[in-house]
């Protein structure tokens, strides 16, 4: 005859014998769900245990009862994993100097791309193209801030994922990705189809001139470098994060820095070259355009289908659009911006510096958010109370005085502005990029806006990420995209502030570099 035990809170893990259950305590949003299992005992008799499961195993995620990176803000730092298979690393706990350490060297290299970024701007301007059709100049901000509504976005989901163990097996690894690359190439082509409606409106409001040819051109030159930057940066950022993750660094405070570091650079170089290339067709082909926007547009179904298989990008496929379209029209309006002042003498200089001024921001900001995402994630599931006390609005003093770790992270990025910002004017004076001199009061009104950029954006950060949270939106997926494109709308309008405002006390030389 077989015997059934009364039921008891262990986990038999490969129905060896029984253990006992080392989560007996749960934190907040995190209570256990039992569930019954037969295992077969030394006789042959089946054996009923209660398994203990949580939350996150209840949606068929793995548990991965990770330590937080500060202790003192975990409520279940004494848990331990039991989960079927080894553990993965957990993240360690974080001092200022080792977020700082890991985040400088993908910092500067983020930098050092928005830089040459800046340059190539500053050379194509010059090109017809650019003159002609003055609305490519709109499309520059909507296209380098996809970095922020795909590839950023993108980094931090993965992030996330990979820190709580979603990508450990070559199974859940190969269904993140295909799954999140068909989703960002069907965010991309709409996207970027939408940035070029966006450039059309924008542009034809201030003169009243409507060009069909030059619309198709903007649509053709927008739709293409949002789908090939996409699918090359998506790559590039997949690599990263499992790569992170072996070496046992955090993917957080590297994945979203490398995101932009080559991301402004590759597409603004796509949006020159494109551009330039179907503008040579303009007078010959010029069925071309819609030929290019339909190729782009018959992929759609395809990625699609694939989006819909990961259940991880299903949901974002359907609810994922507002903050990807609102952010767009965002840096839109910053695009607006930087077309008016780029060719106006006074404002010489713009070209170069609005890449790099919108890059750090943008970057900063989406490794706090990230972060802060991360944490969350850690405590409990989208829509549960997870912290002791949730706040409804911080105050700066809590975002950036507080002594936990998300405060900390917050204030190491902040001290990354000056330096950071003071290493990449000196490389662009030394590549006399600009037309213009860095004088001393050039650099103090600079990191004004810059300081001032990235004290309102990592604000913005605490304050949205927490507020997404307690409404169910994972902010992964919402919090990034409008956050780097306030970033790209403050850092182009209070860099042009900054250029009127030397303007008017005489302060700019732009005989340099002419």
């Amino acid at each position: 005859m077989s015997s059934k035990p009364e039921p008891k809170d262990i986990h038999q893990p490969n129905g060896t014998g029984p253990t006992p259950s080392p989560c007996s305590s749960d934190g907040p949003g995190r209570e256990p769900l039992a569930g019954t299992s037969e295992f077969l005992g030394p006789d042959g008799a089946g054996v009923e245990v209660v398994v203990i499961e949580s939350r996150a195993n209840a949606k068929g995620v793995r548990e991965e009862d990770a330590l937080l990176e500060n202790g003192s803000q975990s409520n279940e730092s004494d848990d331990v994993s039991t989960d079927r298979g080894p553990a993965p690393p957990s993240p360690l706990k974080e001092t200022s100097f080792s977020i700082g350490l890991q985040v400088l060297f993908p910092f500067l290299l983020a930098g050092f791309g928005t830089v040459a970024a800046g340059m190539v701007l500053d050379i194509v301007q010059h090109w017809e193209v650019f003159q002609k059709v003055t609305e490519v100049f709109i499309l520059v901000p909507a296209l380098l801030g996809l970095k922020g509504n795909l590839e950023m976005t993108l980094a931090s989901r993965l992030s996330t994922a990979a820190n709580i163990g979603q990508m450990d097996t070559p199974k859940e690894l190969w269904r993140m990705i295909t799954g999140n690359m068909a989703l960002i190439q069907v965010q991309a082509t709409v996207v970027g189809f939408l940035a070029s409606i966006a450039a059309v409106v924008f542009g034809w409001i201030p003169d009243g001139h409507f060009s069909i040819p030059h619309a198709f051109l903007l649509c053709a030159s927008s739709v293409a470098t949002a789908f090939i930057a996409s699918l090359v940066l998506g790559m590039i950022m997949i690599g990263v994060i499992i790569g992170s993750r072996k070496i046992g660094i955090n993917p957080d405070n590297v994945a979203t820095p490398i995101a932009a570091s080559l991301g402004d650079l590759i597409t603004l170089a796509l949006l020159s070259g494109i551009s330039w290339g179907l503008y040579l067709e303009l007078k010959h082909w010029r069925y071309i355009y819609p030929l290019v926007c339909a190729f782009f547009v018959a992929l759609l179904p395809v990625w699609v289908v694939l989006a819909r298989r990961s259940p991880a990008t299903r949901e974002v496929l359907y609810s994922g659009w507002e903050p990807v379209i609102i952010a767009m029209a965002i840096s839109s309006v910053g695009g607006l911006i930087l077309d008016k002042t780029v060719s106006d003498p006074n404002f010489a200089g713009m070209a170069v510096f609005t890449p790099v001024i919108n890059g750090v921001g943008g970057n900063l900001v989406a490794v706090q958010a990230s972060r802060i995402s991360t944490f969350l994630h850690m405590n409990g599931m989208p829509g549960e109370n997870s912290e002791p006390t949730p706040r409804r609005c911080p105050s700066p003093c809590t975002t950036f005085f507080s002594p936990d770790v998300n405060s900390r992270s917050a204030r190491v990025l902040f001290l990354l502005v000056v330096p950071g910002h003071l290493v990449f004017l000196y490389t662009i004076s030394c590549m006399q990029g600009g037309h213009t001199t860095l004088t001393f009061i050039f650099i103090i009104f600079y990191m004004t806006a810059a300081l001032l950029q990235v004290l309102i954006l990592l604000y913005i950060a605490d304050w949205m990420v927490h507020w997404m949270w307690g409404r169910g939106l994972d902010p992964d997926n919402f919090s990034i995209p409008y956050l780097t494109a306030l970033g790209d709308l403050l850092g182009t309008g209070l860099l042009a502030l900054s250029f009127h405002v030397l303007w008017l006390i005489g302060d700019r030389d732009t005989d340099v570099g002419d």
